[in-house]
């Protein structure tokens, strides 16, 4: 039985088909919008109450302090797995020494006699990171969020979370790792509305980062501009580019360990061997009755999983740059050298042993990427992302009088007389 369906064809039109594709996920939830702007409002005009509420009808849980303390944080350092704790300080360890060079200094300079241009890095001053919870408890997702915005510089990180009974101890563990100044139990639409317009308990921020299901998505998109976001992310993707050097227990596993995130998940391989599509297909067939979360990941695969026949190793690379994935894997005994092939991706696996969960936990770069497609103008959360960058300017008398004449010349040219006069005003000083 077939489990996977397969595309062949000219490039563009396998690019169309799956591009239709991803145009009917993405319109399946415009209903949300509805409900989601309809708590925003309410959070913003009723603040904490609003909160109690919808935690109330969404997570059956009625808080009585929405802040965690330091002593659910202590507990959780107590009941770690020793070894999850050691895995999380490596980890911690790698993300920090990869997103370390990110960091960007400020410059300035002098282009002629009298003139000074320049521009100053600034931290962001509070940032907020969502933390999804219950069986979607990803301490490796703290990780990702908070090292970058401290090693940035932002002087304030605000943890928000939903509410649980017990919380998984990674996650407080991790925080605090990480170094997040405060932990909030909240989640949902109403989680991301606290922070971009704040309540009585919870501070405003001003940018929030974070994955989550589709109201939190939904809810980051409409209160932005209100606060900077990260990035609309959809459902987990991967693209493996595969010859007849791969292995095909390897490239099945590799899709699975998409597919297993969510029904909506989408896992391409593009290969020019129709002997490795076949053989891939088998173990995907065989490795899904061995997964714990099957039916996630069998609904994943049958639906959104797609395996491309190529005529070409150029084929391949040109359609991969196409669909633009999350995550990419090139899986051929030479894979380092067609890194330069690779023109969209979030982020890129070289060679037969690096799996992508290398990524998701422990190798330092971030795994918080674009999706649907959106590596062709975006990039992976960095440091980067926590900062500003101001532009400064200083002319002298001299500088200003040698420069008039253009800048009244285009002020002119553009209608705007106001601008012209301002630049006049100093030459008519004495």
């Amino acid at each position: 039985m077939t489990i996977i369906k397969r595309l062949s064809g000219s490039n563009e039109e396998i690019s169309r088909i799956l591009y239709e594709e991803q145009l009917q996920l993405s319109q399946q939830n415009l209903d949300v919008e509805e409900a989601v702007a309809e708590i925003i409002e309410t959070v913003k005009q009723d603040g904490d109450q609003a909160l109690r509420d919808y935690t109330m009808l969404f997570d059956k849980v009625e808080v009585a302090d929405f802040e965690i303390g330091q002593e659910l944080i202590d507990q959780a350092f107590e009941e770690i797995d020793p070894e999850v704790l050691a895995a999380l300080k490596n980890a911690q360890a790698n993300i920090e020494s990869y997103h370390r060079q990110q960091l960007e200094t400020g410059f300035e300079d002098s282009p002629s006699e009298g003139v000074v241009r320049g521009q100053l890095i600034r931290p962001i001053e509070r940032v907020g990171t969502y933390v999804p919870g219950g069986t979607a408890a990803y301490p490796s997702s703290v990780l990702m969020n908070v090292i970058p915005a401290k090693i940035a510089g932002v002087k304030e990180i605000i943890m928000i979370t939903p509410p649980q009974e017990h919380f998984t101890p990674a996650i407080l563990v991790a925080a605090k790792l990480a170094g997040v100044d405060r932990i909030f139990q909240i989640g949902g639409a109403q989680g991301v509305a606290a922070l971009a317009y704040g309540t009585e308990t919870i501070p405003k921020v001003d940018k929030i980062t974070g994955p989550g299901n589709i109201f939190v998505a939904t809810a980051k998109k409409m209160v932005y501009g209100v606060v900077g976001i990260d990035m609309i992310a959809g459902p987990s993707e991967i693209g493996v580019i595969a010859d007849r050097s791969a292995s095909p227990v390897y490239v099945a596993a590799d899709l699975l360990s998409q597919a297993e995130h969510d029904k909506l998940a989408r896992a391409i391989l593009v290969t020019d061997s129709e002997e490795l599509a076949d053989q891939v297909e088998a173990e995907l067939d065989r490795q899904l009755k061995e997964l714990p979360r099957e039916e996630i990941a069998r609904a994943s695969i049958e639906n959104n999983g797609r395996i491309i026949l190529a005529p070409s190793k150029e084929a391949m690379f040109e359609l991969m740059n196409q669909v633009a994935p999350e995550h990419l894997e090139i899986a051929m005994d030479d894979a380092y050298s067609y890194l330069d092939q690779v023109e969209n991706a979030g982020s890129v696996f070289l060679g037969h042993y690096t799996s992508e969960p290398i990524g998701d936990y422990y190798a330092g770069a971030n795994h918080v990427l674009p999706t649907t497609s959106t590596s062709r103008f975006s990039s992976a959360l960095g440091v980067y992302d926590f900062i500003k960058r101001i532009q400064y300017t200083q002319y002298s008398r001299a500088a200003v009088g040698a420069a008039d004449k253009d800048i009244t010349s285009l002020a002119y040219a553009e209608g705007l007389q106001g601008h012209a006069k301002a630049i006049e005003a100093r030459r008519q000083e004495k």
